[in-house]
């Protein structure tokens, strides 16, 4: 096999968010390699679509049959004006489109041994199995990686043959674990005590590792791996150290990943004795049965020329009696296993297989395309060998009719391949749906293309709404594949809902350059909602989701979520009265808080703490203070006025050694110099005459333990190229702030550090005494004067951190700083690529976890709009393609809350109409009280009191007598207004229903 030879440099900004998953690497081994993929139905095309997002080298297409009416449920590359051409030949434009770095080729021959001797890896979808086992063999005999996909109606099938040693360079997507080294032992073994003990969890016996920043054991720096044995006290043996230099401080250890070989069978042994990728027995008996039913649909194929047709039960049965004819079920082994075949669920298999289903080519496509990928990287353990996945929990309830045959027939529509699965009432049912699809990101893109092809609201009175305030970038276009470079810039609601319609004509799609949010809630509101069937939440953060779900329990709609990390995703769903309502998980609320300043800014002891205060850094030197100087000028009015902006500090480190204003680049330099030495060695020791060695706290411990590293002083070392980085970045931002030229001559800027002096110790006493607000008040006079002379000329720009822009010395500058920091505590240095993440808050991100979770999110879809369905009916789900992990399982039931004689659940409200004429606040009450039989003694509006048992006789008549709506803000177009209430003897943390007051 060949791969592509390519001089194509990568772009890093393109794939971001991919190569914090992927690596970089893994992702050159993908651009230089060659896929071929036969087969583009709605399944092949969804591998395609993930391929060329993430940028595989060259994808071959093959698919000589002509399009057809039942392809377009979920194919969406291909239209109606495709109908009678070549499959693989209509699809070629569109996904060359989608990523202008692949080369996607068309392929119209036989497959042949020759053919297959130019590819890596080779995919094949909705092929017989004749040729399966034709192309798997030699496959197998030539090393070319081999997969086959397939789903048919509800069900899906994926196998893997990578070859009998296939080597998996890195089996897992975690990082490496690094943790910071508190002490080493000399002795055999050598014990080695963590600074965290909550690090020494995460480390397990038989791990590798290596080590350094070590000072004094500098033999262990750079070692060969060794392997660790966890005590049970948590500290760690790592082998003999006797012969070794005494332990003096810092360092860190971290894990060695080490590759792993994997032995697949060919296809024709593994077909006889499959190996299921399952979770629980259960699992496992039902993935056999899967097995054998896919094997008599072939078999039913190759006897009769076609598949089952849709719902005939005279094809289900004679398929039941195929899979019967093959024998008992078979373990790994070939041996005969004593579960028996399923046989209700193989006839529901074969009734409801002739359909094409968009979600079920979504979580397919995407677990295939990731697979792919391993192939090509060795990037994560593949399948090991087939993996067999079902929704036909969206099917009819058992003792439910199910869609009759008539129903279910081709009607050369669009739909075809659904309504072969749900029915031609069902498709009416949906595209009568208005849904709210809040987020035109990754998630959004993929969802909006699953409601086109499903038809969800392209009746007439159906429609969905987009809402998304974001604007299109460049690191969007590696998995948002609704958008090209020609969007850069542009709103993703416009641009997401035009693509919408170019997938389907008739899908009413409107867009809101809106977010969803306290904010807008005069535009979300009563009559909104009032139109809206249900929501589904395409969003990052779990505030928006809490957010979003808190208005779907308040209007009592259907919500629908997904959201990803690298290669775990996640979707739920939730229904009024039926499941529990969303609730973020419980490390959620901790998730973005930042760390407490005190640790950031003088004891860290994380690389994160160090970026975040790099971060920190950047802002108060290059923003808030060219702001501060910009829009406060009254502060350098007086020496009185400087004081009370409480700006001395920040102002005095801006300035820092100049006593004038930059002029040129040497001045600049010169102030970035005198930075370094405030920052790296000179706050240091001034901490340490605070902190010394053998400082004692309170409680008698040492004050610099645990977690707390005692910091040593760095001296400046232009030669370092980590000293020379932060000069000159830092120097390249001060004279953008001052909007002088710059230079980016790392020789000339050495040659210039070795010719200045190091700053003044007593203009470092003044900078780090004014940084503390110690100053004395003529020290503050000379600032002031210093500060009225410096401050002369035009306006400052303040510069406003950009994370995906590498040539601005933003990054740069925080990298710098962060790793400087780190050597000052003996803290593991974070990389470029870490720092950019921490810094960012960017989010690990894959097209193929983002595809799979909108195709579950389309499943649940069906059984909301199918109709009333029991809680077993609905499934929440998660998934790690990295390692083969898949669980769906049933959501939990709403909490049940009782006081006294009342019950009630997160989705109950009082309902109450204000009446005509509106009834007083007195009548209201009493109203309730007859209701519930039960005492207001608190009645809310937000934050606003409307009443309270514990006011005065003179205050409560004041309130009783006048209207709900005297007393509070009625918005317009409100047509609700939500009331807290209270009751008489009811526990301080009660949540009673709210009191809905029907305007």
């Amino acid at each position: 096999m060949d791969t592509l030879e390519t001089s194509k440099s990568l772009d890093k900004e393109l794939y971001s968010r991919q190569l914090y998953v992927l690596g970089l690497p893994a992702m050159r081994r993908i651009q230089g390699a060659k896929v071929l993929l036969s087969g583009l139905q709605g399944l092949g095309a969804e591998v395609a679509k993930n391929l060329v997002l993430m940028g595989v080298g060259s994808l071959t297409l093959h698919d000589p049959h002509p399009t057809c009416w039942s392809d377009l449920a979920a194919q969406f590359l291909l239209s109606e004006q495709d109908l009678g051409r070549s499959r693989a030949e209509a699809s070629q434009k569109l996904l060359a489109e989608l990523n202008g770095a692949v080369q996607v080729c068309v392929y119209t021959g036989d497959i042949t041994e020759d053919l297959l001797l130019d590819f890596q890896v080779v995919v094949l979808t909705a092929s017989r199995l004749e040729e399966q086992l034709r192309v798997g063999t030699l496959c197998h005999e030539h090393g070319v990686c081999f997969l086959v996909a397939d789903t048919r109606g509800l069900v899906g099938q994926l196998f893997c043959d990578f070859g009998k040693n296939f080597t998996v360079q890195d089996p897992t997507e975690a990082e490496p674990l690094m943790a910071t080294i508190q002490h080493i032992s000399q002795g055999s073994p050598g014990i080695l005590t963590l600074r965290e003990e909550a690090d020494a969890h995460h480390f397990h016996t038989g791990d590798w590792v290596t080590f350094s920043g070590i000072e004094g054991m500098v033999e262990l720096n750079g070692c060969d791996p060794r392997p660790l044995h966890v005590r049970e006290d948590g500290t760690l043996e790592i082998g003999d150290t006797t012969a070794f230099s005494r332990y003096l401080r810092g360092g860190a250890v971290t894990e060695v990943k080490r590759a792993k070989t994997v032995s697949h069978e060919p296809l024709d042994a593994a077909l006889l004795q499959p190996r299921v990728v399952a979770q629980s027995p259960q699992e496992v008996h039902r993935a056999r049965c899967l097995h054998q039913s896919f094997r008599s649909l072939h078999k039913f194929q190759q006897l009769h020329g076609r598949p089952p047709k849709p719902w005939d039960p005279v094809d289900a049965e004679m398929v039941v009696d195929l899979a019967q004819a093959m024998g008992p079920l078979k373990g790994t082994e070939g041996e005969p296993l004593e579960e028996q075949l399923d046989e209700s669920l193989v006839r529901t298999v074969a009734l409801s297989s002739a359909g094409g289903l968009s979600p079920m080519a979504a979580v397919l496509g995407a677990v295939a395309a990731q697979e792919v990928l391993k192939a090509i990287s060795g990037k994560f353990m593949p399948l090991d060998q087939w993996l067999y996945f079902d929704a036909l929990d969206c099917l009819p309830e058992v003792g439910d009719p199910f869609p009759n045959p008539e129903d279910c027939a081709p009607r050369r529509c669009r739909y075809d391949g659904q309504t072969a699965v749900f029915g031609a009432d069902f498709q009416e049912k949906l595209s009568h749906q208005h849904y709210l699809l809040v987020g035109a990101g990754a998630v959004g893109c993929e969802l909006l293309k699953g409601f086109a092809l499903m038809g969800l609201g392209a009746g007439g009175s159906g429609g969905v709404t987009v809402a998304d305030m974001d604007h299109v970038e460049l690191s969007n276009l590696s998995r948002q594949f609704l958008f090209r470079s020609q969007d850069i810039h542009r709103q993703k609601a416009e641009v997401a809902a035009e693509a919408t319609r170019r997938l389907n004509a008739d899908l009413q799609v409107t867009p809101l350059n809106l977010q969803l949010d306290p904010t807008t809630e005069h535009i979300f509101g009563d009559d909104f909602f009032s139109g809206v069937d249900g929501v589904a939440a395409a969003v990052d953060t779990f505030e928006a989701r809490d957010y979003i779900a808190a208005r779907c329990t308040h209007f009592l709609k259907p919500l629908l979520e997904a959201g990803t990390t690298g290669t775990r995703g996640s979707a739920g769903v939730f229904i009024p009265h039926v499941t529990e309502n969303y609730k973020a998980p419980s490390d959620a609320a901790s998730e973005d808080a930042p760390e407490p300043v005190c640790t950031v800014r003088y004891i860290p002891a994380t690389a994160e703490h160090t970026v975040q205060w790099a971060k920190g850094e950047f802002d108060d030197l290059f923003c808030e203070s060219a702001k501060t100087i910009n829009s406060h000028p009254h502060a350098l009015s007086s020496p009185e006025g400087l004081v009370k902006s409480q700006k001395q500090p920040l102002l005095q480190t801006m300035r820092g050694v100049l006593t004038e204003r930059p002029q040129t680049w040497r001045d600049c330099v010169l102030w970035a110099l005198g930075h370094w030495q405030l920052r790296f060695h000179y706050g240091i020791t001034q901490l340490l005459r605070t902190y010394p060695p053998d400082k004692v706290q309170e409680d008698g411990t040492p004050f610099w333990s645990g977690p707390k590293q005692y910091p040593q002083p760095l001296e400046f070392d232009a030669s370092q190229d980590t000293h020379l980085l932060y000069v000159l970045a830092a120097a390249n931002l001060y004279a953008q702030m001052h909007r002088l030229p710059g230079s980016q001559d790392q020789t000339a800027l050495r040659g210039l550090l070795n010719l200045l002096p190091l700053p003044d110790p007593q203009n470092m006493d003044r900078i780090f005494a004014s940084e503390l607000e110690l100053d004395s008040p003529s020290g503050c006079k000379q600032l002031h004067e210093d500060l009225k002379t410096w401050s002369k000329g035009p306006s400052l720009e303040p510069l406003t951190f950009e994370k995906d822009n590498d040539s601005n010395f933003h990054v740069d500058f925080v990298v710098a700083a962060a790793s400087l920091r780190a050597q000052n505590y003996g803290i593991p240095v974070a990389s470029h690529a870490e720092t950019k993440r921490i810094v960012g808050r960017i989010i690990p991100a894959v097209v193929t976890t983002t595809a799979a979770v909108a195709g579950l999110v389309g499943l649940e879809l069906y059984k909301v709009v199918g109709g009333p369905r029991p809680r077993h009916a609905f499934r929440h789900s998660y998934l790690h393609l990295a390692e083969n992990y898949f669980s769906r399982w049933v959501p939990k039931a709403p909490d049940i809350q009782k006081f006294h004689h009342l019950k009630w659940t997160c989705w109950d409200r009082l309902e109450v109409p204000a009446g005509q004429p509106e009834r007083t606040l007195e009548s209201l009450l009493a109203h309730i009280q007859e209701l519930q039989g039960l005492r207001v003694t608190m009645l809310l509006h937000g934050s606003a009191q409307l009443y309270s048992a514990g006011w005065s006789e003179e205050k409560q008549a004041r309130h009783l007598s006048r209207r709900v709506t005297e007393l509070v803000k009625k918005e317009p177009g409100q047509r609700v207004l939500v009331l807290e209430l209270g009751y008489e003897g009811e526990e301080y943390d009660t949540n009673f229903p709210r009191l809905h007051y029907k305007l």
